[in-house]
């Protein structure tokens, strides 16, 4: 069960439920993200389509995304549409749960660690992190690629940021990037081989890998955790070698791809 800061859905909301009882003319799904709630899907917001057989597109346990259309808490009711969602929403919102959950799990483990349960790391910190960072998992993102200090500024603060930002370290890999660019190199001095060598050896950085095509074509592989940064990478450390060889009478000239 995965919780969100409100109580109830929206109105337009997508959710995500746990069909648990299928009838001739609906069926009943428990919100994943809404403890206590259910759905209520009416046989004519099924499928587009007409619906001869009800059970020919609902199930017991079957886990359905569906949108909602109106919300009744007085009287406890959620009514949602199954039709009503292009597929790629779907897809996307089964996504977002799956990391959801496994942002609960890390919440979970950091709440072992200081010796609570989940109920209480949703209490003292969870909601408000939720609050914060508009998701669990986002918040544990921000942690591991920026440590502590991104939980202290939000207001979360001592043992939960501390242990928060340990899991996340231990458990999500920074997102990271890929580009490649091309240099060709070419010097007229005696000892040119020295000179090209020089050039690309001036680059020392773990997230910098450069290959030979063939002489004199190098290429350069640049790795960050965004693209705009990865660009940057790409251009200073391109014009770097190039500027190197050209200081020793030589050529230089950058490619985006290979020609």
């Amino acid at each position: 069960m995965v919780r969100t800061k409100n109580e109830w859905p929206d109105e337009g909301d997508l959710v995500v439920g746990t069909v648990h009882k299928v009838l001739g003319y609906g069926a009943f799904a428990s919100l994943e993200e809404y403890e206590g709630k259910e759905a209520f899907i009416h046989i004519s917001e099924v499928s587009s389509g007409w619906v001869k057989n009800i059970r020919d597109y609902v199930r017991e346990n079957q886990k359905i995304v569906a949108r909602v259309l109106r919300v009744n808490p007085k009287k406890g009711h959620v009514d949602v549409s199954m039709k009503r969602i292009r597929e790629d929403q779907r897809t996307r919102k089964i996504q977002q749960w799956k990391i959801e959950q496994k942002a609960e799990k890390l919440l979970e483990i950091s709440a072992e660690a200081i010796g609570k349960d989940l109920d209480a790391a949703y209490d003292e910190v969870g909601y408000k992190i939720i609050e914060e960072f508009g998701d669990l998992y986002e918040a544990f993102e921000t942690a591991a690629e920026e440590g502590v200090t991104a939980l202290q500024d939000r207001g979360i603060d001592g043992e939960w940021a501390e242990t928060v930002t340990e899991v996340a370290k231990k458990n999500i890999s920074p997102p990271e990037v890929q580009i490649t660019g091309y240099i060709d190199l070419k010097s007229y001095a005696p000892e040119g081989v020295e000179v090209i060598k020089k050039a690309l050896g001036s680059v020392n950085d773990e997230n910098i890998q450069i290959q030979c095509v063939g002489a004199p074509r190098y290429r350069i592989i640049v790795k960050s955790s965004d693209y705009l940064t990865a660009e940057n990478l790409l251009k200073e450390t391109s014009q770097k070698c190039i500027d190197s060889v050209l200081a020793e009478g030589g050529e230089g000239n950058f490619h985006r791809e290979l020609e």
